[in-house]
């Protein structure tokens, strides 16, 4: 497995996971993994349900610092700097790493109010700016002109497909490094889907993007690269066409067919 990540490893990497374990209190949920995070490329997290895709997602922007008896040991490097060390303030990685959830998240607030969020916890109150980089993140999601002559209606006006397109423009707005995707459309009708799949494509011009989701079409479709996780261990990582074209691993060919889910 070493020998095959080593492999892969022809791109400028943003993140570098080394020797990474996680655990809920006693549970040891991942298992020391090791791979890097190509810049602006789409990395895709695969695998059977409860293989650890989520957790090791929500590594990457110390979300499970919010629920006491978790503990994390070894590193996600970004830029050089452990963004998992104690003295790394969490807040500020959750705005060089944003997030966006399964389902829409939309806060009880206005259409602008909602982009704006994380710019106003940074302390911007200048409207000139706001009003420039909530139209940009709009536009970046592909809501602009759906949005534009609503800013100020409630961000619960909008479909399932707008609002997650908001959390995604919410999500940029602060022009974070990475954006983690935790199975964005699955709550999502399949016009809605196709939307944010070509959102998604377009945006890795501009962001690195690390997606997790059940479907592996989905993962064929559009990413550059995917990594197969089961039981809380990175099996195998590669470009995309080859884990699904040629796997390396029985586990990783198992799971493609079938034989394992």
């Amino acid at each position: 497995m070493v020998e095959q990540l080593e492999k892969a490893i022809d791109f400028q990497p943003v993140a570098e996971v080394k020797h990474l374990d996680f655990y809920y209190s006693g549970f040891h949920a991942i298992k020391n993994v090791n791979f890097d995070i190509p810049e602006k490329k789409v990395t895709a997290l695969i695998g059977p349900s409860g293989c650890g895709k989520t957790t090791l997602l929500r590594c990457f922007n110390r979300m499970h610092d919010l629920y006491p008896g978790n503990r994390y040991q070894g590193g996600i490097l970004v830029n050089g700097v452990n963004i998992l060390a104690k003295e790394v303030d969490p807040i500020e990685v959750r705005m060089r790493i944003s997030m966006v959830f399964q389902k829409p998240n939309p806060f009880p607030k206005s259409i602008f109010e909602n982009v704006a969020y994380g710019l106003r916890i940074r302390g911007e109150n200048s409207r000139t700016v706001l009003d420039e980089k909530v139209e940009d993140a709009l536009k970046s999601a592909a809501l602009w002109e759906e949005a534009k002559d609503r800013l100020n209606q409630s961000a619960y006006d909008l479909s399932g497909g707008q609002q997650q397109r908001l959390c995604i423009a919410r999500a940029l707005v602060t022009e974070p490094e990475i954006v983690l995707f935790d199975e964005p459309t699955s709550a999502l009708d399949p016009i809605a889907t196709n939307s944010i799949e070509e959102l998604m494509s377009g945006l890795k011009q501009k962001v690195t993007i690390l997606i997790v989701t059940h479907s592996m079409q989905q993962a064929a479709r559009f990413s550059d690269y995917t990594a197969f996780m089961y039981m809380g261990e990175l099996i195998e990582f590669d470009k995309t066409e080859t884990i699904f074209s040629q796997p390396a691993q029985k586990r990783t060919q198992d799971y493609l067919s079938g034989r394992i889910g």
